[in-house]
């Protein structure tokens, strides 16, 4: 409950990764200008400098864990093959020496450590965007041995559960909804109750003991406990009223964990959760000066019906001024293309609130957060049959939300696959939006598979489709198709160092339309990637997105 102390400095995004058991130290993860090749540090707890962990120019490095000694650091890197991720541990004994790190594991594929117990390591291999086969490695044998996903192209996330040889699976193998199971001798038993929604995440205490999962009921989020050997519910504190309660961490000795509460009107919270006396105890006061938060707006969860009669979810926020009058529609397609919009605190939707638009987030057939039939609809060619959902919901704002004979005007926006989106919506379906910003998206699906980074593009095929054999396809979805069609005022926003998205998509069709005589403004960032990061290029570029729909909505 105090103002906290800044440990770290500089312009590039800082994240913390872990703290070392012992106390002494934290691990952060830093990147330069958006490039998303980030090093590791160390940094003693009571501030100072940065010890370089591990950084290398072209690179991609991520913390895994520290063992319970805090002797041995383990972290992946793909600096053997770009489009491959080896298993790399280092000493933290004093003096440091982190010239020469150990090759635990190196095969090819996407590799990551899901867990661990002592000399044995449970990892995971991407297969796709959301599939993996997971393993378990004898570090002292060298054996690899298969758990679960290998035979199948499915979503997994798996522990270890407190005995041996059994794991804890969050999958929606069997039925629509990821749901929690124990694996036993390569069977699947439920352990979470059912329900007609997502377990959207699950993680287990140092000592095996208990069991936090978050369920996504179509866009809140509810947490709930379980005991890990009995599975027998554990009663949870009361929260406050909230869009969204989520487990944070627990401290090593299971006493303690952090709960995080987010609301319409207020920045998240933080509460510590004592297991032992029972005591919530609220951790931090959330800051936002000058700022009235009670006008911020709160979401309500409504539905458009597309032209095959699927109706999909949207969160909506209006400004009490636009109850009972027609105000300009700004629609915001979320990224992904499996990400999910969400309730909840949302400073984005309430700068344009406070313009008087009314700000829309729908969550299109592929979206995450509705189960594995909705979110695999538009894998691969399937995407031709729903993309259509990006022009239905303008038709439908225009048809049902008018005042007194008036029609709104809409804009259409997002970043990533929302940027796709936004290309789409104003080729393609050209005339269906008034103006459009697209933020670091995709204008040709054929050129962005590839483009984007190595160790993105097998995982992003199995979303999108395969270059080759799905070519026709990928034509008939790039907004580069459909360019001509162009009408309304379109501004195009890239970060020039974006690896997943590479500046060329932005490029590309800015030439193309500028070759066809139709205006288009380009805003080009040299020190940022997939999307901003710095607070001054945030600004600009929130400030020139509303600026624009001002201009082209009003």
């Amino acid at each position: 409950m105090s103002f906290p102390a800044q440990m770290t400095g500089g312009r590039d995004a800082t994240t913390l990764a872990d703290i070392t058991p012992d106390g002494k130290f934290l691990i952060l993860g830093r990147d330069k200008d958006g490039q998303e090749y980030p090093g590791i540090y160390l940094q003693e707890s009571k501030g100072g400098p940065l010890t370089l962990v591990y950084r290398k120019e072209k690179v991609q490095a991520h913390f895994q864990f520290v063992t319970d000694d805090s002797k041995w650091l383990y972290y992946t890197a793909n600096n053997i093959e770009p489009d491959s991720f080896a298993i790399y541990r280092v000493s933290l004994s004093q003096p440091f020496n982190f010239e020469k790190p150990e090759l635990v594991f190196s095969e090819k594929g996407t590799w990551g450590i899901s867990d661990y117990k002592k000399e044995i390591l449970l990892l995971s291999k991407a297969t796709g965007s959301r599939t993996s086969e997971n393993y378990t490695f004898d570090q002292k044998t060298k054996k690899l041995t298969p758990v679960i996903g290998i035979t199948k192209s499915e979503e997994y996330d798996v522990r270890f559960a407190p005995k041996d040889g059994e794991f804890f699976v969050m999958t929606p193998e069997i039925g629509d909804f990821r749901r929690l199971y124990l694996l036993k001798n390569e069977t699947l038993k439920p352990i979470s109750k059912e329900v007609p929604f997502d377990v959207s995440s699950f993680s287990i205490d140092h000592k095996r003991t208990r069991i936090l999962y978050e369920i996504n009921e179509g866009g809140p989020t509810r947490l709930y406990a379980m005991d890990a050997k009995t599975f027998k519910n554990i009663e949870l504190p009361k929260m406050p009223e909230a869009d969204h309660v989520m487990m944070g961490t627990t401290t090593r000795d299971s006493k303690l964990t952090m709960i995080s509460v987010v609301t319409s009107q207020a920045p998240r919270k933080s509460y510590a959760y004592n297991w032992s006396s029972r005591k919530l105890t609220q951790w931090t006061i959330p800051s936002s000066p000058e700022i009235d938060l009670s006008k911020f707006v709160k979401s309500s969860l409504e539905t458009y019906t597309t032209r095959d009669g699927v109706k999909i979810p949207m969160f909506v926020r209006r400004p009490v001024e636009c109850l009972k009058k027609t105000c300009p529609v700004v629609v915001h397609f979320h990224g992904g293309p499996e990400g999910q919009s969400f309730p909840g605190f949302h400073t984005l939707a309430q700068l344009f609130i406070d313009e008087g638009f009314i700000f829309v987030e729908p969550n299109v057939r592929g979206s995450d957060g509705y189960g594995k039939a909705w979110l695999n609809s538009d894998n691969g060619p399937l995407r031709l049959k729903v993309i259509t959902d990006i022009e239905d919901c303008a038709n439908e704002i225009r048809k049902n939300w008018s005042f007194n004979g008036v029609t709104p005007k809409v804009g259409v926006m997002g970043w990533s696959y929302g940027g796709y989106s936004t290309l789409m919506a104003m080729t393609r379906f050209a005339g269906a939006y008034d103006s459009g910003v697209a933020l670091v998206g995709m204008s040709d699906l054929l050129s962005f598979l590839n483009n984007t980074a190595p160790y993105r593009r097998k995982l992003r095929a199995s979303e999108y489709g395969d270059p080759e054999k799905d070519k026709e396809a990928l034509i008939q979805l790039s907004p580069v198709t459909y360019v001509q069609q162009l009408k309304a005022p379109l501004m195009i926003v890239q970060g020039a160092n974006d690896p997943r998205v590479p500046a060329g998509e932005a490029l590309q069709i800015h030439k193309l339309l500028q070759n066809k005589g139709i205006k288009s403004q380009l805003i080009l960032f040299p020190d940022e990637g997939h999307g901003t990061q710095k607070k001054e290029n945030k600004i600009l570029e929130w400030g020139h997105t509303l600026n624009f729909f001002k201009e082209t909505l009003k």
